[in-house]
């Protein structure tokens, strides 16, 4: 009996060879990509088109952006003295700026706000040392004491003194795409029916929301300001993650969870520019990261902890969209679902049973 059991038994199943060769070059390939993803906005971004006020007198100023225009690095922001300079860098128009004397012989002052962005004040400190060498030269020439006149560097918006490089802030953009993913992908395969998804979802961003705000601001002290208005920024960035993830999952399966990360970690997280300035991007590219997730959050949190004067419209507006298209999503993958396990009357042949609809469970 045993052995008419092993005689009929199917044979064991393996990979064809040339299949089995192929998954491996195709992982490989995938690997270089991944790869890419994360190295190519450093490769290819350039200290370019930087907005940067400047004030003073007409002809100072022309001979400035005269020395200074040989390259792409400055895009120059007029500024009628130097209160309009310091508005437009508290208001996030700027990067920082270049205040001219009045007079000639009076040094200039260059204004930075590190909080908006590290890499920005060091090019802004550069040009004062340029300044200060070329003033130098010009007292000198004139008979004076070159030490006489120095360019003052003066942070307008500084970093706190817990995070001090701005390496704190910039490298929470990971773990809070990270933490949406996880709570989209974990809702997605866990949880059944679409309104027990959004309600899920809803809880998860709540919660999380808080106690990102605790860690990264209580405890860690990287963010500043409001806590209730950065626990909501932060849950909002959960929830826009979370959401598309879960819609994604809804209308196509669960092959909607690698759509869902893709287009989280390795198109939004690259492009999000948390530690540059976004212009520094190729273009259009610095552009389209501010309206995915992880760079409309960055954003925010940046201008809510140091920047309350700043209009963060848009920021608010691409999270929720994002938020509420992943809703959008989940509903018509669920009225989909349903309309494909109803089978027409017409389509039923003569004297078949007739299947009934089954409703998805809510």
């Amino acid at each position: 009996m045993s052995a008419a059991r092993e005689s009929t038994a199917p044979p064991p199943l393996h990979t064809k060879w040339g299949v089995a060769v192929g998954m491996g070059i195709a992982a490989a390939a995938i690997l270089v990509v991944v790869i890419l993803a994360f190295l190519w906005p450093s490769k290819t971004s350039g200290t370019h088109n930087l907005p940067v006020s400047i004030a003073g007198p007409a002809e100072s100023v022309s001979a400035l952006e005269a020395a200074l225009g040989t390259s792409d690095t400055f895009e120059f922001v007029s500024a009628a003295d130097r209160d309009q300079a310091v508005d437009q860098i508290q208001t996030r128009e700027t990067y920082g700026a270049i205040v001219l004397g009045a007079t000639a012989g009076t040094a200039p002052e260059v204004l930075t706000a590190p909080a908006a962005s590290p890499v920005s004040a060091q090019l802004l400190s550069g040009v004062a040392s340029q300044l200060q060498a070329q003033l130098a030269k010009q007292v000198a020439a004139a008979g004076g004491d070159p030490s006489s006149v120095t360019v003052t560097v003066t942070p307008v918006v500084p970093l706190s003194a817990s995070d001090p490089t701005g390496a704190g802030l910039a490298a929470a953009a990971f773990p809070l795409a990270i933490g949406g993913m996880i709570g989209g992908i974990l809702i997605s395969l866990l949880v059944v029916g679409p309104l027990r998804r959004l309600a899920a979802v809803a809880g998860f961003a709540v919660v999380s929301g808080i106690a990102t705000s605790l860690v990264m601001q209580t405890w860690f002290e990287y963010l500043q300001g409001d806590f209730w208005l950065n626990a909501l920024a932060m849950g909002l960035t959960m929830l826009a993650t979370a959401s598309f993830i879960i819609g994604c999952t809804s209308l196509l399966g669960r092959a909607g969870i690698a759509v869902g990360a893709i287009t989280t970690m390795f198109i939004g997280n690259p492009l999000s520019a948390a530690a540059t300035p976004w212009q520094f991007l190729p273009e259009p590219w610095g552009v389209v990261g501010q309206y995915l997730v992880p760079g409309a959050s960055n954003s925010l949190l940046r201008t809510l902890s140091y920047f309350p004067d700043a209009n963060a419209a848009q920021q608010w507006w691409t999270l929720t969209a994002w938020a509420a298209l992943g809703v959008v999503l989940t509903l018509a993958g669920h009225f989909r679902s349903r309309a494909s396990m109803r089978v027409a009357p017409s389509s039923l042949e003569e004297g078949a049973p007739r299947r009934t609809s089954v409703e998805q469970p809510a």
